[in-house]
This record gives structure tokens, sequence and C-alpha cells, in this order.
């Protein structure tokens, strides 16, 4: 490739392109491998000139291009010139008649790896020097023809043709042909196969034809590379097939599967592992869904609709039990009806009400029988199971409603445990909202279960009236008592009247008191003197029961208005006779009179009977008297005045007396409590005296006394403190001097042990010193050898010296000190010399 930016200025200039330096410099030196662009202004031709070359221009020349070096293609590269010139058959560049080269304006030139060369006048190098594109194995080049050519193999090829150039190789480029896409070859694992679509009528790589739009699957493993007319969709993975799943596949049109079995449009079927451990479905299969095995335990079954039979075909309408232990797979058509169900297991108390959908065991369709237990049962298919049953326990007080749906009679059962007979269901009997709301009040839920028996308690001293519709018959059930309804009875609701004044439907009960008890009412009456006045009553009533007719009392439905109107209307008669200030005077005596009545004696009466229910008013109480009108309320409000004005004043003069009488006893005992003090204070002033007197004669003898006693403790004082100045002073000085002695000591002891660490410095340093000499020493003789040592001492006197010089001893001298020492021959025979 080339070294220089030769890719980017290396174009030749056209012929009437030329150099801004071309008059320049008149001799031009070219180096090996570069070239220029000379134009001749004279014949308007330009020539390319290469080097290696000393140029001399003339005057009628121009460099109007270089030196530029010449463009080199490495090995397995390539470069494509642009406006190439035309070429002959030895490869050289052709003129025209004025010696122009000749160029192919508009086309292209692919060239290899060649010796370097120049661009010759027009041509352009487009891009860089690329390199040759080597095509991996597994992989291939796409390639199009974009124009009318023929190989160098002859084959020809049209616009617009495309074919793949396959690995491993080295892809040589036209300009012919154009590089669409690098396609990879896809690896194809097990249990996977690859979706392929035809581009274009073609042939598979089994040799089976495709035509335009076909898909197909590709299912052998490894590495698979489309053709050229073949299009990858996507990979698809085989479903795995255990034991418990299968697939179910549906056709989408007919077709022979993998199986050689032939499928019709909108068949469906199952690929169990029995058949297949893996399975992808084709082109021509649709995957409907993964279907598990279902398995029935022991106490299992389940109905299957809509079998499939022996030939393969679904047989609608039936059905088929299959019981447990068992495991299958659901074939396409088939469901199971109400899932998989466990067997009926029914103890002692317990039953199954069947019907039947169809004959069987004698039994005609819609037929209802029950099977009791102890025992399991598990249903044909010609046998519906409507419910379980279980024996109701009912206590002595209890029961439930029981309709027979063949006659439609309803009863009820009480105090025993009772089963449902086949023709027999529980009833629940309605009840109006008002007497619901009345027994939930009372403590009885009769919205948890309508086909219990609705059981109310009577109160003490209380009737409830029942009636019963069915036998048209009433009956009277006096408290304390348990009451159980039967299916057709129903509670007599009281709506009684309530509220002062009464107002109708105010209260509404299921049962009646009997009193005694009392009610009270607000009646307004006028006198004859037109006086209005309210009239506030409380009567005390009771019921007396006629037990052979018990239901009388029940004969006004509204027992409380009734009396009270009628009380009213004699109250009112009554006070209508009489002016106020009678009425004022004798409002008791004339209420009662006209409510009980006089005897023949002209005695009041102490009660008043009702003879249609037996009511019995025994008392009246008037709780208060209010005017209405204006006038009376008045005349009414002045006496209460004048009579609180006279209570007022005779309380008044009341509690004056008593404050006088108080204030004189309070003056005496005031009186008396002066004396005592007055006498209290003399005695303390007399005591007074005699401290003071005490307290003159203390204070002019103490204060004698206390001056001698401050002289002495003075004097004291001083003696004290003088000793304690003489003995502070011994201290001071024993410290001093005891501090002189110890800094004595510590400097001698400091200086011994300078001198100690300095002799012992001296001593380690003559030891280590000698230590060193005899390391010396015994290094010497040890280097000589003893073999050596020995051989000098073998050797004579001349050895000797040698020895004792290469010892680096020069002279040595043994004497005790005591002896004569003759210096002349030791001198002889210290040099080495020795007489002979």
């Amino acid at each position: 490739m080339s070294s220089r930016p030769q890719q980017q200025r290396a174009q030749a200039s056209s012929s009437n392109q030329y150099s801004a330096g071309g008059d320049g410099e008149s001799v031009v030196r070219i180096k090996p491998f570069h070239y220029v662009h000379v134009h001749d202004t004279n014949s308007s031709v330009t020539r390319v000139i290469v080097g290696p070359l000393t140029f001399t221009r003339q005057e009628h020349e121009r460099v109007v291009f270089g030196p530029e070096p010449m463009v080199v293609v490495p090995p397995r590269n390539y470069c494509v010139i642009s406006n190439p010139v035309q070429r002959d058959a030895a490869g050289k560049p052709e003129t025209d008649e004025h010696n122009n080269y000749k160029i192919r304006h508009g086309d292209e030139e692919l060239r290899l790896h060649q010796e370097p060369f120049p661009l010759y006048p027009g041509e352009k190098l487009t891009g860089k020097v690329v390199a040759l594109e080597v095509v991996a194995p597994d992989t291939a080049l796409r390639l199009r023809s974009i124009r009318d050519f023929t190989d160098e193999n002859g084959k020809a090829y049209t616009a617009g043709d495309e074919w793949l150039f396959k690995g491993p190789g080295t892809y040589l480029p036209r300009v012919e042909v154009q590089i669409v896409e690098k396609l990879h070859a896809t690896i194809i694992r097990p249990n996977q196969a690859l979706l392929v679509k035809a581009r274009n009528n073609t042939v598979d790589y089994e040799g089976n034809t495709r035509k335009v739009g076909e898909e197909w699957l590709v299912r052998r493993v490894g590495a698979y590379l489309p053709n050229v007319e073949e299009e990858v969709l996507e990979t698809k993975d085989a479903y795995v097939l255990t034991d418990r799943t299968a697939l179910h596949l549906r056709a989408i049109r007919s077709f022979t599967d993998s199986f050689n079995v032939a499928r019709k449009a909108g068949e469906e079927w199952l690929i169990t592992s029995d058949v297949s451990p893996s399975y992808i479905p084709d082109v021509c299969e649709q995957v409907v869904g993964q279907v598990k095995k279902t398995t029935l335990a022991k106490n299992q079954y389940c109905v299957v609709l809509d079998p499939i039979g022996d030939d393969g075909k679904p047989q609608y309408g039936r059905k088929e039990l299959r019981v447990g232990e068992v495991a299958f797979f659901l074939k396409p058509g088939e469901r199971l009806e109400n899932n998989i169900q466990n067997v009926y297991l029914l103890s002692e108390e317990e039953a199954l009400l069947l019907r039947a959908r169809e004959e069987f065991d004698g039994h005609a369709p819609g037929d209802r029988w029950m099977i009791y237990g102890p025992r399991d049962f598990i249903p044909p298919v010609q046998v519906e199971v409507i419910e379980r049953r279980r024996a109701i326990a009912l206590d002595e007080n209890e029961g439930i409603y029981v309709r027979d749906i063949k006659t439609g009679k309803v009863r009820a059962e009480i105090g025993r445990s009772y089963m449902l007979l086949p023709n027999e269901e529980l009833f629940e009997k309605q009840l109006t909202d008002v007497v619901t709301q009345l027994l939930q009040k009372e403590g009885v839920d009769v919205a948890a279960d309508k086909t219990r028996v609705i059981r109310l308690c009577v109160p003490h001293n209380a009737a409830m009236q029942i009636y019963d519709y069915k036998e048209k018959k009433s009956r009277v059930v006096f408290g304390p008592e348990l009451v159980l309804l039967g299916p057709d009875e129903h509670i007599t609701v009281l709506s009684l009247s309530g509220g002062k004044p009464k107002r109708p439907h105010a209260i509404q009960s299921l049962y009646l008191l009997l009193g005694p008890d009392f009610m009270t009412d607000v009646v307004t009456v006028e006198t004859s003197d037109h006086a209005r006045l309210q009239l506030k009553l409380s009567y005390n009533w009771h019921f007396e029961v006629d037990h052979e007719a018990p239901a009388k009392i029940f004969q006004l439905p509204d027992f409380v208005g009734d009396a009270c109107k009628a009380i009213a209307s004699n109250v009112r008669i009554a006070v209508a006779s009489v002016n106020f200030d009678t009425f004022h005077k004798t409002s008791a005596k004339l209420i009662r009179g006209a409510v009980f009545g006089h005897d023949d004696k002209g005695k009041i009466l102490d009660r008043f009977v009702f003879n249609s229910n037996n009511l019995i008013i025994t008392n009246i109480d008037i709780q208060s008297v209010e005017p209405i009108d204006q006038r009376t309320r008045d005349s009414l409000q002045k006496s209460v005045q004048l009579a609180i004005e006279i209570t007022t004043k005779s309380q008044e003069a009341y509690a004056r007396h008593e404050a006088q009488s108080l204030e004189q006893e309070a003056r005496g005992r005031l009186d008396r409590q002066k004396i005592t003090d007055e006498a209290e204070n003399e005695k303390a002033r007399k005591n007074l005296l005699e401290l003071q007197a005490q307290s003159s004669f203390v204070e002019t003898t103490g204060q004698a006394t206390a001056e001698a006693r401050a002289r002495s403790e003075a004097a004291e004082i001083e003696a004290q403190a003088a000793v304690a100045q003489a003995e502070f002073r011994a201290k001071s000085q024993t410290v001093e001097s005891s501090t002189d002695l110890d800094l004595l000591k510590a400097r001698r002891e400091a200086e011994l042990s300078h001198l100690e660490a300095m002799q012992e410095l001296e001593l380690n340093l003559s030891r280590s010193l000698a230590e060193i000499e005899t390391f010396r020493f015994r290094s010497m003789i040890s280097t000589i050898g003893p073999d050596t040592i020995a051989a000098i001492a073998r050797a004579g006197p001349e050895m000797q010296a040698k020895l004792l010089e290469g010892l680096g001893i020069q002279s040595l001298m043994i004497t005790d000190g005591n002896s004569p020492i003759n210096l002349f021959n030791t001198a002889n025979g210290l040099t080495g010399f020795q007489q002979q």
C-alpha cells in the first residue's frame, strides 16, 4: 500500500489542468518510483515521465503534476481506477492521432497486485488501496451483476443476476459485480430446525423443487448456508415431550407429515413422547397448545364428553366414564365434564339424591332415588347426582320445614334427627319484613336459615296470638313459654299508639304485656268559663284474662289508643261542667269521678273496666295542669306570684330573726375573748420585763469575761505560731541538706558510671582489636595452609625468612627479661644470616 497520501493527491490532471508551479524550476529531479505530468503547450499534449530521472523542462513545457509517488498495490490488495486509459493487447496505453492518451470516461478498472504504476492524465484513484475480501468457511458473499458481462469461464451474466461466492476463498472483485451482503451460515443444533422461504423458483439442498413464496423446514443438524434464492425466516426449537405432556396440532392444509401420515386441512391430533421425544411442527402444522396428562387417583373419576372412538372419530353427544387409577391424554375434541371428581364417600349419616338421565337399572329418565351410606359411590354416566344429603340433627326444641314435592304439603319435623326422602325438600318459610325485624330485635335470626322452625320465647306476664292460615284458627300462648311456629302459622303483630299525646301505630310488638303497667297521655280540656287547659294524665292498667276465652284480650288491635280516647272523652265532659276555680280546687276528685264513676251512695269507684278486651284502669295520676289561653295563664301566674311573695316575706322575717340571734351570741363571745386576751397580755409583759433584767446582767458580766478570754487566746496563738515557725524552719533546713546530699551522691554515681562505661568501652575496643588481629592471623595461616607452612619450615633459614616475611613479622625476640641477650647474634638471626 502507498506510504504517502498519494490516494488523495495522485489524481491525474486532465489536459486543461495545470499546476500552479508549472513555470517554476527548469530542472526537476524525479526519484525512483515517482512520476510527473508534463504538458507541452505547443502540441497541447500531456505526457508521463517516470523516475529515476533528472528532467530538464523546455520553455514550452510545464510540469502540471508531481513529482508524486506511484500507486503501490501490495499483494492481496486492489484499487479502483476511474477513467482508465485504453490499453492494447500488450498492455500499453493507446494514444490518438495527436498523441493524447485514450481514456474510457465514466468507466472504472480494478487493478490487483503489480509493479508500482503511475496514473496517466485523466486517471483518478477512487478511494484507497483495499485488501481483498477473504471469505471464511460457512460464509458466503451475495453478489449481484450491475451490467451484462461474461466471466473468465465463459459464463454470461445479465444485469440483476444474483449468485453466491462461498468460502473458504479469496474473492477477486469485478467492476461489473456488486457485493449485496455477507451471509453467515446458521448453526442448526439438535432439536432445532430452520424455517426457509423461497424468493424465486429454486431447488433446495435435498433436490426438491420449491416455488416462489413456499416455506419449508431444514432439519439437518450442522451449519446451513442458504441458497441465493432462499431466505431464512427464523430458527424453530423443538417441543420437548415427556410422559406428562403432549403436543396438540392442527393441519393448516392437507399434507403428509414427517411420519408419512396423510393429514387433511383442519384435522387435529396429538404427538406424545411415545411417538417422538421431541417434535418440531412443520410449516403446515399449527400448534394449538400443550396438553397435560390427566391423572386419576384411586378415589377419583371423570366423565369424558365426545370421546374418540376406535376408528379415531369423535362420538358426539356420548359420554365415557373413566375411573382411577389411570392416566391418559385428552384427545382433540374430548373434554371433561366438571373436571376430575372425587369418589363419593358416604358416612352412616349421609346419602346421595340421584336422578336418571336415561334408562338405567329399572329407573326411567327423570326418576329420583337415594342411596345411603356407609359406602362409596361412582355415578354412572346415565345418572346425575342432584345433591349430597346429611341427616339433620334436631334437638327437642328444634325443627325444620319439609315439603313433599309431589303433593306440595309442608310439615314441620321437630325433636328428632331426620333424613329427607327422595321426594322431599327443605321449605323456606317466608315472613313479612315487619315480623322479620321484630324477631331480630328479640334475638331470632330468621335470615340465616329460613328452613329452620322459628323459635320465640314469650316473656313472663305476656301473651302472643298465633294464627294458622291453613286451619283458620288462632291460639294464644301465655308466657313464659317457647313457641315453635308451624309452616302455616304466623304471629299477630300488635300496632299500638304511643307518644304524648298518643299517636296511632307508634309501637309494634309481637306479644301483648298483661300488666300491671302505666301509660301517660296529654288531654286538652275546657272549663265552663272557657278556660282551656292541658292535662298530663297517667293511668295504671292491667288485663284480667279469661282462660276460657283467652283471645278476648286481642279483640282491640290498639287497646292503648282506644283506652286513652275513652278516658279523655269522660274527662272532657266532666271538666266542661265546672268553672276554672272549681276545677283548680277539686281537679283530682273531678277527674277520678269522671273516669271511674260513682256507686249508688255517690262514692267514687276504684276501677274502670273495658269489657271488650278485659282491660282494667286502676288509678289516675294528674301529673301537670297547664293553661292554654293567655288569660288563664296570666291569672294563674298572678296567683303563683302572690303565693311566692307571701312565702318569700315569711322566709325573710324568719331569716332576720335568726340573724339577730346569731349576732347577739357572737357579740357576747367577742367580749369574753377580749377579757381573756388582756389577761394573757399582762402575763406576757411581766415575763418580758424579767427577761430584760436578766439580759442586762448577762451583758455586763459577759463583756469583761470576753475581753480577758480574748487576750489569753491571743497570747496563746502567738506562742503557737512561733513554735510552728521554728518547726518549719528546721524542716526546711533538713530538706535543703538532704537535697544537697542527694545531688552530691547522684553526681558521684554518675561520674562512677561514666568511668565504668568508658573503661568498658576501652576494654571492648581492645578485645575487638585482639579478635580482629587473631582473625587476621588465623585467616593468613589458613590461607597459606599447613602443608605450605611445613614446606617452608623444612626449606632452611632463607625460607624461614620468607615465611616470616609472608607472615608480616619483621623481627622476633623471645625472652623472660632476666637472661642477657647477645644483640649481635640476635640481629644476625633476625636478618636470616647464620655463621658457618
